[in-house]
């Protein structure tokens, strides 16, 4: 079954009882048991509801893998994945990453004492210069946020099986669509579902793939004992927004495609980040794992004056001032203030979120407003 029959059908089925082609919301919080004992396989939301049960089985199918489980966001998702380990542990992870995966790793798990190594990734074969015996974990952006990095997932997975390590890859960036990590080799795929599998901004959701029984059976006891679950209405929503993840995904390439090139031409702008350039530095590794570039792009300004970002940030009128991404919408950000206020101005610097950087969201509306519009901020 090709992706976008997957997208609109696997795990979704007409309701038994009415014939209703949707998957119902079931928003209830209990379950009535004829006895002890007995029951429909429901039997309290927080370990399963059948809105969510559907969705699950939808994104496990969409990434190629056996088992799904939705979160209340993508940080809960990624909460899931390191109560996996125990102190004395230590991680390996990108260290061009999203703000919030940074505060997590370092002011909530650090003190439990896990160890956390954060390193370029472009050559993913170095990976193993970091790892020891007590390397439990992975940890792999791919497209970074926001450098827009390209890390070989194949490469990474050589690397976490020597070592007996989780590769836990955030493909968030690139969606089912354009990537799926489980089949190059890793182990955990995380989605921040709020982005663009939700793909509307008015779901705020995570969730985890896999393939192996006893890893989804640690992400489940986590899941329900933890109780970071999402609520049936946001599953539905979701549910209804993959159906069209394969349109719009199609439409955010080739919108990101024409302003890439556009801001690359201009002559206000310093470096423009995209893995469709050949120029890009691992473009090669994109162009074998990805089926498209995305609609992510991040830039900077000739001299790097903040200044310049935050004159045009004022002067956008298509594109929003939004946390987020990934919706049918077009949103601009300045990372080192929004999304990476977080990391350490020393930190973001050395892996290039500096000061005069924008992010882009490319939205599916016409793309010659979203020139247009970026043209006159511009100026």
């Amino acid at each position: 079954m090709k992706f976008g029959t997957k997208a609109i059908h696997a795990g979704v089925h007409p309701d038994e009882s009415t014939g209703a082609i949707m998957t119902p919301i079931y928003q209830t919080s209990t379950y009535v048991q004829p006895e002890i004992g007995v029951n429909k396989g429901y039997s309290y939301s927080r370990t399963q509801n059948p809105t969510r049960h559907a969705l699950e089985k939808n994104l496990a199918a969409i990434e190629n893998g056996k088992f799904g489980a939705c979160f209340g966001s993508g940080m809960a998702a990624i909460d899931c994945i390191l109560k996996m380990l125990n102190p004395g542990d230590e991680v390996v992870s990108t260290n061009d990453l999203y703000g919030g995966t940074y505060r997590i790793f370092k002011t909530i798990f650090e003190k439990y004492g896990i160890k956390f190594h954060f390193i370029g990734m472009q050559n993913a074969e170095s990976i193993g210069e970091y790892c020891n015996e007590n390397t439990k974990l992975i940890w792999v952006e791919t497209p970074t946020n926001p450098m827009m990095n390209v890390i070989d997932i194949v490469a990474a997975s050589k690397v976490a099986k020597q070592y007996n390590a989780i590769l836990a890859i955030d493909n968030t960036f690139a969606t089912p669509y354009l990537q799926n990590p489980l089949d190059l080799g890793a182990d955990i795929v995380m989605h921040s579902v709020t982005k663009y599998l939700g793909g509307h901004s008015d779901v705020v959701m995570g969730a985890l793939v896999c393939n192996d029984g006893e890893i989804a059976k640690e992400i489940y006891r986590i899941q329900n004992s933890s109780g970071a679950v999402t609520a049936p209405m946001d599953c539905f929503l979701v549910l209804r927004g993959i159906k069209t993840l394969h349109i719009r995904m199609q439409r955010h390439c080739e919108n990101g495609e024409k302003l890439a090139k556009f801001l690359a031409a201009h002559p206000r702008v310093g470096d423009v980040h995209w893995p469709g350039f050949e120029t890009h530095e691992n473009h090669k590794v994109a162009k074998a794992q990805m089926r498209g570039f995305g609609g992510m792009i991040s830039f900077n300004f000739v001299g790097n004056k903040m200044e310049n970002a935050l004159e045009m940030l004022k002067k956008v009128t298509v594109f929003a001032l939004a946390e987020s991404l990934g919706g049918v919408e077009s949103l601009i950000g300045h990372p080192a203030t929004m999304t990476h206020g977080a990391i350490p101005k020393e930190e973001r610097e050395k892996i290039g979120v500096v000061d005069s950087l924008i992010r882009l969201s490319v939205g599916i509306e016409d793309v010659d407003d979203l020139i247009a519009d970026l043209e006159q901020a511009l100026k």
